[in-house]
């Protein structure tokens, strides 16, 4: 049997405890700084106010239905509410994505620092927390509603879009016609003057046909 040396041993078991103990206490400290430092980086998104106001209108709404005394606060308006919250989550979905893969290309190679990631990310995990919480509020309301209050958002969404195409096609109207107003009156001014221009042309080489028998006439007389 071999005789293990437990002193000369305690030195390296010694040294492998400070050594670990160091590195679980610099880890500890660099997670709290991390984290600290994430909580005051600058959101992605400014102010839910669609949320705000939904919020706002359901803790408005009675505990006791039946209580005459509450302020009356209709379920549809609180629907509503919480339809325009899922438009404005949609809208931020949208933008998460398409910058997704921007912020990943421009991370990657160097042109934006961590801090920008890490917002970016927060407001990724922030967003699916979000839309998890419309949906479980739209089944509270009115069951199964969670499964296409986004459904029904989406096409609210596309409508108001078609809208507002209309309005700016509709906005350039008068200027469209304004222009083609314009240049009808230039081109008829250009082709009255064409017009003139014909006609001094024509009346010139009529006269000279006539004068020219004339002429040979007397050029033959005085002959």
């Amino acid at each position: 049997m071999f005789d293990v040396d437990w002193k000369g041993l305690a030195l390296p078991f010694a040294y492998l405890a400070v050594l670990g103990g160091a590195l679980a206490t610099f880890s500890t400290i660099y997670r709290k700084r991390k984290a600290a430092r994430s909580a005051n980086l600058e959101p992605w998104f400014g102010p839910h106010v669609s949320r705000d106001i939904y919020l706002t209108l359901l803790h408005m709404l009675p505990e006791d239905p039946k209580d005459e005394k509450a302020t009356k606060i209709p379920v549809t308006m609180v629907r509503a509410a919480l339809l325009r919250r899922a438009i404005e989550d949609l809208q931020r979905l949208v933008q998460i994505r398409s910058a997704k893969q921007a912020c990943s290309s421009l991370l990657q190679r160097g042109s934006v620092g961590d801090d920008l990631w890490q917002r970016f990310q927060r407001a990724e995990s922030e967003m699916q927390a979000e839309l998890q919480d419309v949906v479980r509020e739209a089944n509270a309301l009115s069951p199964q509603w969670g499964q296409i209050i986004f459904q029904s958002a989406n096409e609210i969404l596309l409508n108001d879009r078609m809208k507002e195409q209309i309005d700016e096609i509709q906005d350039t109207v008068e200027s469209e016609k304004a222009w083609w107003a314009k240049r009808k009156e230039e081109i008829g001014s250009e082709l009255i003057k064409e017009l003139d221009e014909s006609e001094k042309s024509s009346t010139t080489d009529e006269a000279v046909l006539v004068d020219t028998p004339e002429k040979k006439k007397k050029v033959a007389a005085k002959a």
